[in-house]
Parts: structure tokens; C-alpha cells; sequence
């Protein structure tokens, strides 16, 4: 059955969203309108309706005059991504074990699947979509019209974060990304057993394990770097 326009603009969707949250878009990068309607055989309606819903979900931000940009990320991003995370995290899993069904946790097992071989596959993008998956599962659980849309944003920056500033680089940062595997299933178990307030404390956990590692490279010195750089990496 051959291609179609909605199929095409599916694609493209997809493959923006991955490779800004992987970081092979960088924050604040121009997107080539020519390029991308030549790849994926789309009209400038279509991919310009593409690049109104990325904006409006928070992966891109649009310019009069000068089309579509990355969302960039800086100092107040990551000072209002600190204080919003935990709790928007802990509502969001609160509410998922109160609101979960179980074709969503079966969906949720199945992330968890991933995630664990991602680990073993030890591919940083891999690790950052599947975790990413897991997440945003739960707000899909959790149905709230106001936190929903509010943890897809956050989930975006933790990704971009997390593919900038950290990798698993020693063993007790390996040990770190194990626990934070083990700290999915509880989430699991907590959802699955209708816990609320277990979930809850359990997504506190979880944000605070992510928090001191993403802390190591962004407080403060690592700022200093542009986002896309390794940690230590001299700036020119």
C-alpha cells in the first residue's frame, strides 16, 4: 500500500520529536523547511501544520520570519525544570495509581522492558527514549487535562538534560541507573496495587536519584558549557 501525506507527515513528526529529544537537534537549532519537505515529500501546508503541533507540545518554537527553531534550553529552563519536576512527578504518579487500567499497565510493563534493555544495550539514546516512554505512560494513567500536558514538557527537558549532562561514566553511576530500573518496578507494583500515596513517594524517590546525578554536571560549573557538549569539555 503506498505512502500516504498523513503517513509521511507521521514520519516526520516522529523522527523530529526523537532527535530532539536525543539532542541531534540541539536547543535552539533552525530547522531546514526545504530539506525536511524534499525527505519526506510534504507540501508546505502540511509541514508547517507538523511544526504547529511540535510547538504547541513544546518540542519546537516558531518565529515569524524566521520559521521553526528547537526549543532552546538555558539557566531559567533548568531553575523552573528543578522546582516543577518533583511535583508534577508525584501528582502524576499519585493519580496513575488511582486512574490506571490494565491495558495501560500492560503498556507500562512493556516500557519497563525496554528501558531494562536499554541498559544492557547501554545506548544513551535508547536508555533516554525508553525512560522517557515509561513516563510519559503514567501520565497518560494519571488523565488529568491540567498535569498532563505539564509532564510532557518536563519530559522533554529531562531528556535533553539527561543526554547532556549525563552518562553513566562509573560504576556507581551504573549502580545508580540499576536502582533507578528497580525504582520503575516499584512504581509498577505501587500503580498495579492501587497505592496512591506509595506511588507517590516512590516518584519522589525516583526524581530525587535523577536530581543528584543531573546535579553532578549542571551545578553550577557545567552551565558554563553550551548544552550539547560533554561535562568538562573546553569551551572555544
Amino acid at each position: 500500500m503506498p505512502e500516504t501525506a498523513k503517513d509521511r507527515k507521521a514520519n516526520l513528526l516522529a523522527d523530529l520529536r526523537r532527535d530532539v529529544l536525543t539532542m541531534v537537534l540541539e536547543p535552539g537549532s533552525d530547522l531546514d523547511e526545504a530539506t525536511l519537505a524534499e525527505t519526506y515529500g510534504l507540501s508546505r501546508t502540511p509541514l508547517r501544520d507538523a511544526f504547529r503541533e511540535l510547538t504547541g507540545e513544546g518540542y519546537l518554537t516558531l518565529h515569524q520570519n524566521r520559521g521553526a527553531r528547537v526549543t532552546d534550553m538555558g539557566h531559567r529552563t533548568l531553575r523552573d525544570f528543578f522546582l516543577a519536576a518533583p511535583m508534577i512527578y508525584s501528582s502524576i504518579t499519585q493519580l496513575a495509581a488511582e486512574n490506571a487500567t490494565p491495558a495501560q499497565l500492560d503498556q507500562l510493563k512493556d516500557a519497563q522492558t525496554a528501558f531494562k534493555a536499554s541498559l544492557h544495550s547501554g545506548n544513551a539514546a535508547d536508555r533516554t527514549l525508553a525512560n522517557n516512554r515509561f513516563h510519559a505512560i503514567t501520565g497518560e494513567m494519571a488523565g488529568n487535562v491540567y498535569l498532563q500536558p505539564s509532564l510532557n514538557r518536563l519530559l522533554i527537558d529531562h531528556a535533553r538534560i539527561s543526554m547532556t549532562f549525563y552518562q553513566p561514566r562509573n560504576s556507581a553511576m551504573a549502580e545508580n541507573v540499576s536502582l533507578a530500573s528497580e525504582q520503575h518496578d516499584g512504581i509498577i507494583r505501587a500503580i498495579e496495587q492501587g497505592n496512591g500515596a506509595k506511588a507517590a513517594q516512590l516518584a519522589l524517590d525516583h526524581w530525587e536519584l535523577s536530581r543528584g546525578q543531573i546535579e553532578l554536571f549542571v551545578m553550577p560549573t557545567a552551565l558554563d558549557a553550551p548544552l550539547g557538549a560533554a561535562p568538562g569539555a573546553r569551551t572555544a
